[in-house]
């Protein structure tokens, strides 16, 4: 593909090349026929003149005098004419080579000389004029014009320069062609070959992204796409390992209960089918959570809006927790001002939210520690707090912390914080977590006021 992809652009741009060059020769025909309209109109002003001249000559001297008209030739041949005058009856009165035989050594060697310049005139035909006086016919002359050698000497260095310049132009375009040609795709094949290798599991696989033009940004998202792939598939291992080892746990004990009841070395008793009621309960729990954790990212959680007073909401959530953090010996308070906040949510899925950071926080909470939960309004907006003076978040954690499967040092299936992201998101809303290492932690949902609804 890249290769076709470097065809496409090459084709394209000698196309263009093409076009401009193409350009420049109609230009060049367009002005050439621009100047051979200016020497006709040149050429038709000295005949005009010329044969001015030969009518005033012929009145003056009362006819055609070969001797008067012979100084008339020459400056037709100065003019760049050679002239052959011809009487009514069509004779010949006088022409260029019997005026320059007529004139003197000087003036011939001039004339002679100043014919050198003339161009080669072999090729042109004499043309026609009738003489006029007086409303009669008295003769015509016969006019060929002599085409200055430095015309042709224009036109000729003109065809050279035009012929250059397109060697030259045209070799130039098709380098430079084949360089941006070359520039434009390699990246777009380095794409295309570290795409190829990613979907052959080489998740390492990163393309340059030095240049800062739209390649430059494709392959930045291309590489933030590889690395967020190497990320969730790191995940996905560590989460492989994790849910083997959290299975393996209960379905031991499951299994070596049940070989002591069928081998008579454990009786079956009510007790030991609590316990193994209870295992059962562990694997349900955690299949459980990774189908919530499906259906959030899938999208398939409904949600049944309705108004929400947050102090009512988070008051009943405070108190349903408050034994188990009392049996713990660590504090748990609510700031929220009575008839204050109101949200638009799913109230069981914004409690599942809630009590997923409350019990968070219980676990990173030590005795004689405090877990304070408060909600306020602003700016069209709605935040609700949880936050403790526990063990904190490490730094390196924090970007990381609501990634699904990504586990910190609490353990778990590290899911329950990516089902609280997206409810959230769900909501048309936001969490983020600040906190460091020591120095407790908190956590902020922000969801749209009551009336301000996100439809989203």
């Amino acid at each position: 593909m890249p290769r076709r992809l470097f065809f496409k652009f090459l084709v394209l741009l000698l196309a263009v090349a093409a076009v401009a060059l193409s350009g420049a020769v109609i230009l060049r025909g367009l002005m050439l026929r621009d100047f051979g309209a200016y020497l006709e109109g040149e050429e038709e002003d000295r005949v005009y003149g010329i044969t001015a001249d030969l009518e005033g000559a012929y009145d003056r001297g009362g006819g055609w005098d070969p001797a008067a008209q012979a100084q008339n030739a020459v400056s037709a041949l100065v003019l760049g004419f050679e002239m052959r005058l011809l009487d009514n009856e069509g004779r010949m009165v006088i022409d260029t080579r019997s005026a320059l035989e007529k004139a003197s050594p000087l003036i011939r060697r001039r004339l002679e000389a100043l014919s050198q310049s003339w161009g080669d005139a072999g090729a042109r035909k004499f043309v026609p004029y009738d003489l006029f006086l007086a409303g009669r016919q008295i003769g015509t002359v016969e006019l060929k014009a002599l085409r200055p050698a430095r015309e042709a000497l224009f036109v000729r260095r003109a065809d050279r320069f035009l012929l250059a310049s397109i060697i030259v132009i045209g070799g130039l375009a098709v380098l430079l062609s084949v360089i941006f040609s070359r520039r434009l795709t390699r990246p777009i094949g380095e794409l295309s070959a570290a795409a190829s290798e990613i979907s052959r599991g080489r998740l390492g696989m990163r393309v340059s992204a030095a240049r800062r033009d739209e390649l430059g940004r494709l392959a930045e998202a291309f590489n933030r796409m590889a690395k967020d792939l190497e990320t969730q598939e790191t995940l996905r291992r560590k989460l492989t390992a994790d849910v083997a080892h959290e299975l393996r746990t209960p379905l031991g004990v499951m299994r070596g209960e049940l070989e002591g009841m069928l081998d008579g070395v454990i009786p079956l008793d009510e007790k030991r089918l609590q316990s193994l009621y209870e295992e059962t309960g562990r694997l349900t729990t955690m299949v459980e959570g990774i189908e919530a954790l499906n259906r959030a990212e899938a999208g398939a959680l409904s949600l049944h809006r309705q108004e929400v007073r947050l102090d009512t909401f988070l008051g009943n959530i405070v108190e349903r927790f408050r034994p188990a953090f009392e049996e713990k010996g660590v504090g748990l308070e609510l700031r929220c001002p009575g008839g204050g906040p109101r949200v638009s949510a799913d109230p069981e899925r914004l409690s599942q939210v809630v009590l997923n950071l409350l019990s968070n926080a219980l676990k990173a909470t030590g005795s004689g520690g405090r877990v304070v939960v408060s909600a306020a309004e602003g700016s069209g907006e709605v935040k609700i707090v949880v936050e403790d003076n526990g063990v904190g978040i490490r730094e390196e954690d924090l970007p990381f912390i609501f990634e699904r499967f990504y586990r910190g040092p609490g353990g778990g299936l590290g899911i329950g914080l990516t089902i609280a992201k997206e409810l959230v998101e769900a909501h048309g809303g936001r969490i983020e977590a600040k906190g460091a290492q020591g120095k407790g932690a908190a956590f902020v949902v922000s969801l749209p006021a009551a009336g301000v609804h996100n439809s989203s």
